[in-house]
């Protein structure tokens, strides 16, 4: 977005607008085509200094006002935000939304957006949030959009399976795509060097394009190592060319970055979790007349993936293939001490699911399955040495709501520090097409329970796993007894008037 040109063209549209002028008329005046002034109107056109000093005296109007950064009142707070980073923090053209027609809608009534824009500015400072947090937002959003199928990724996945002639059944993944990066690409694999140095032990993967080499954290499962090799073939195969090089990200400093690096994530997962496959796996789960978390875990092993690539794998699928699009995407992390559950991603289908992630240092319902599963591991770890994973079914039936959902999650130690735990969850909208697709949601032995999204917001009575009041509650109550009081007192004065 060239800004300069959007300037200029605001500040001789409001000029023109202000003196009625038509573009025939301002035409006329300056001897400009129609075409042409309305290109220079639209941000498109910068004219150079002769046609500024002619649309100037033709606007009874300073040659410096029009090429400098300066406006009148109405248009200085546009210009403003033309200039600061806030419109950068926004993929417009993304979710096909032209810059050049926001601006525009924005100069129709810059005070009413200006105000809206400020209080966004004001919330994101109070509550801490930065351009990263905008671009995860954007992201979750656009996956929304596209209900988190992408068929041009799918396209690629095929493209790249029937160039190099890859069956999926057959092939030993770690070694066809590291053949593939070598010999197609140059780049070399080192699994050796990144754990020599120091302060990169959290560091899972660096691509240096100067060394042509993909190193990998050698301490990884094999797993997380074949993701991450698939996940540089993407980069490669997809010509992604704005992108991070380290594994996980440590600055988001652009969308396209962010986007192109899902792309990579997305390219490696349906590379090592083929469709046609995973659509089978459904099919079968769709037979279990009883739920059965080791057959669910035997997926795991059967495609050699980590959990968090077989739930994504699994949002990818169901609403594209079978039409369960109601659905949310969870993963929480956990210290040793298990005093905090954080919600490190989260993605919501359809609409905005229960449960959500929260910035107001509220705790979490301990009845999510996607916790009680962590405390479970912890529990098991303790007192048997158990190293996991471990995979649980839940029905989470949302407290004073009619909506429940089918939930599937593992948890897991870390593997960078396995005294830390991560658990993945996918969360489905129990209604009739979930019904018919998994006949296990009518066993009795399913577990069942009431949830809610956080212990301040929660009216559940004798709660055994309450981690805080429900202080929320109380306030809105308090404030509900001042209204009733209120009002009795109000409706007292009228009675009195009426019987005096």
């Amino acid at each position: 977005m060239d800004s300069l040109k959007i300037i200029l063209g605001l500040k001789i549209q409001q000029l023109r607008k202000d003196q009625k002028l038509s573009y025939q008329q301002l035409s006329e005046k300056t001897g400009l085509a129609i075409s042409y002034l309305h290109s220079i109107e639209k941000g498109k056109k910068y004219p150079k200094a002769d046609k500024i000093l002619t649309l100037a005296k033709a606007l009874d109007t300073e040659y410096n006002y029009l090429v400098s950064l300066d406006a009148n009142k109405r248009l200085q707070p546009i210009i403003d935000l033309i200039q600061s980073d806030f419109l950068k923090m926004f993929p417009l053209e993304t979710f096909g939304i032209s810059p050049s027609k926001l601006i525009e809608l924005m100069a129709e009534a810059p005070d009413k957006v200006n105000a809206f824009i400020s209080t966004i500015i004001k919330i994101m400072r109070n509550y801490q949030l930065q351009g990263e947090d905008f671009f995860k937002a954007a992201l979750r959003s656009y996956q929304d959009f596209k209900e988190n199928y992408f068929i041009e990724l799918e396209d690629a996945v095929k493209g790249l399976r029937e160039k190099f002639d890859l069956d999926i059944k057959q092939f030993d993944s770690s070694a066809a795509i590291e053949g593939i990066l070598r010999e197609e690409y140059g780049i070399e694999t080192d699994r050796f060097q990144l754990g020599t140095l120091a302060h990169l032990h959290e560091v899972r993967s660096f691509f240096s394009p100067q060394e042509k080499t993909l190193f990998i954290n050698n301490d990884l499962s094999l797993a997380q190592q074949n993701f991450l090799i698939g996940k540089e073939l993407g980069f490669q195969f997809l010509q992604l060319k704005d992108r991070p090089y380290e594994t996980r990200m440590i600055e988001v400093d652009s969308f396209e970055k962010l986007l192109n690096n899902f792309k990579a994530s997305y390219f490696s997962v349906a590379l090592l979790l083929d469709k046609e496959e995973i659509i089978q796996t459904i099919l079968e789960m769709s037979t279990w007349k009883k739920w059965d978390s080791n057959r669910f875990l035997d997926i795991l092993d059967k495609y050699q993936v980590t959990s968090e690539m077989l739930v994504q794998r699994l949002a990818n699928i169901l609403p594209q293939h079978f039409g369960i699009s109601d659905l949310f995407f969870l993963r929480f992390y956990t210290g040793p001490d298990q005093e905090k559950f954080e919600m490190t991603k989260e993605m919501h289908l359809s609409q905005l699911h229960n449960p959500y992630a929260n910035q107001l240092n509220e705790h979490y319902c301990r009845r999510w399955l996607s916790i009680y599963l962590i405390q479970k591991l912890k529990t098991l770890q303790e007192e048997f040495n158990f190293e996991g994973p471990i995979a649980d079914a839940q029905i989470s039936d949302f407290f004073d709501s009619d909506r429940s959902y089918l939930c599937l999650t593992i948890a897991k130690p870390s593997q960078d520090f396995p005294q830390n735990t991560t658990s993945i969850t996918i969360g489905l909208l129990i209604d009739e097409k979930l019904q018919q697709l998994f006949p296990f949601l009518d066993d009795p032995d399913l577990m069942t329970k009431q949830v809610n999204n956080s212990c301040e917001r929660c009216q559940i009575s004798n709660c055994e796993s309450r981690a805080a009041e429900p202080v929320v509650i109380q306030l809105q109550k308090e404030r509900q007894m001042v209204k009733n009081s209120l009002y009795q007192l109000k409706h007292r004065n009228k009675n009195v008037e009426l019987n005096g």
